[in-house]
């Protein structure tokens, strides 16, 4: 072999090494610059410029937008963490549409029913908005006859959908709860489970002692048994201004009581909800439950 060979083939290897260009640039063996800009001599992989010209890789076919795992999903739903849901669905807690799930990585769709321990669930965070409704305010998502609905008092409260739990009818003050909790708004609007409400009632006239008593047990309204749980005069009010606690949950039933025994209701308040009460609360004002407020519900 010659000098001449010997030099070429130098001259070659240290070019695969990536000593210097002929400019003097130094760059990588890969054919990049160390320093500024690429080298014009450098050409991607075929394969890899096509990729490059198509863009971002496009989802695989198959997967489907909108679902999301059932672990995540009862995380989101505030129940425990992602790990824990593993192991409650590993043990048969979970159903979705009715049929248990114990799969790892099943993925729920959007419409699916989910159920923990039997109870609905949803991974949109739960929200407790408590209203103080002035009069001439209808309880209801919308109106035809564009009445102003307790919708309109409340549109900032929450991001969340919510639904208000009862009604209160037009000319009715005071409190009322609105929430997306689905078994929190049934467990509270349920006779069963004889949630306390408690009215200020102003009537067209003074309140008979007799009728008071009449009030007080059990009678029939409308072929219907009613049960006050207490009914009494205000303290230091004029004795057309009764208190009345009451858990039933029949349409107006508190203004039919009355009207029942020859009285007209001129205003009704309800002062006390499950507990809940006006303290501070304006009306026209709403304010979120506090977490202890929440448990409180829970526990009813």
């Amino acid at each position: 072999m010659t000098a001449k060979n010997n030099s070429s083939r130098g001259r070659q290897e240290r070019r695969k090494e990536g000593s210097f260009s002929k400019k003097g640039t130094p760059r990588s063996a890969s054919g990049n610059f160390k320093g500024k800009g690429k080298d014009k001599n450098f050409r991607p992989h075929p394969e890899k410029l096509k990729a490059f010209k198509k863009g971002p890789s496009a989802p695989k076919k198959g997967s489907d937008s909108g679902e999301i795992r059932l672990n995540k999903y009862i995380a989101n739903s505030g129940i425990c963490s992602r790990r824990e849901a593993d192991t409650f669905i590993a043990t048969g807690s979970a159903k979705v549409n009715g049929k248990i799930i114990t799969e790892m990585g099943y993925k729920v769709k959007p419409g699916d029913e989910v159920r923990f321990d039997d109870a609905l669930i949803s991974p949109e965070a739960k929200r407790y908005v408590l209203l103080n409704k002035p009069k001439n305010y209808i309880t209801t998502m919308s109106d035809e006859r564009e009445r102003k609905t307790v919708m309109e008092l409340i549109h900032k409260a929450s991001k969340e959908r919510i639904y208000p739990v009862g009604r209160l009818d037009r000319q009715t003050t005071g409190l009322l709860l609105f929430t997306n909790d689905g078994e929190m708004a049934k467990k509270l609007t349920h006779p069963k489970h004889q949630v306390k409400k408690l009215y200020h009632v102003t009537l067209d006239k003074k309140l008979a002692m007799s009728d008071l008593k009449k009030i007080s047990e059990n009678f029939v309204l409308d072929g219907k048994m009613v049960f006050v749980d207490k009914v009494s005069y205000i303290e230091n009010k004029p004795k057309f201004e009764v208190g009345i606690e009451i858990h039933s949950g029949r349409n107006r039933i508190v203004r039919r009581i009355f009207e029942h025994f020859g009285y007209h209701v001129i205003k009704l308040d309800r002062v006390i909800f499950a507990g809940l009460t006006k303290k501070n609360l304006g009306r026209g004002v709403w304010r979120h439950l506090t977490e202890q407020e929440v448990n409180n519900l829970k526990m009813i």
